[in-house]
């Protein structure tokens, strides 16, 4: 398997990923009947987002956080999240850069839980 080095890797590996949320018993709810999650607009802006993490593009503008700290989630879901992002990457990918991928998704989760409070202090 190859790593992750191009635009069209990341539009794999975003896509991949959110095929597997979209069928999720836990996730999905989240996504759409609280979210309401335009899936369209969602998946151009991770594209940027994983672009500019992995890449190095700097195409994404905004905060990741202030989007989820309001939302009914606790650590079940980010156990999920995280577990289906690694399943989805590593059925494609292997390298520095997916390496990457799968750290900052868990440092992402980790951060996250910690601002919501959802860590013991």
């Amino acid at each position: 398997m190859k790593d992750i080095s191009t635009k069209e890797d990341v539009k794999l590996m975003v896509d991949s990923f959110y095929e597997l949320v979209q069928s999720d018993d836990l996730l999905s709810p989240i996504f759409t009947h609280i979210a309401h999650v335009n899936w369209d607009l969602h998946v151009e802006k991770m594209y940027k987002f994983w672009g500019t993490m992995l890449l190095g593009e700097m195409s994404y503008k905004g905060s990741a956080y202030t989007v989820h700290e309001k939302m009914p989630i606790n650590t079940a879901h980010f156990d999920r999240w995280l577990s289906l992002f690694d399943k989805s990457i590593d059925a494609h990918f292997a390298g520095v850069n997916t390496e990457d991928a799968k750290k900052t998704a868990k440092t992402i989760g980790m951060t996250f839980q910690a601002k919501m409070g959802l860590y013991p202090k």
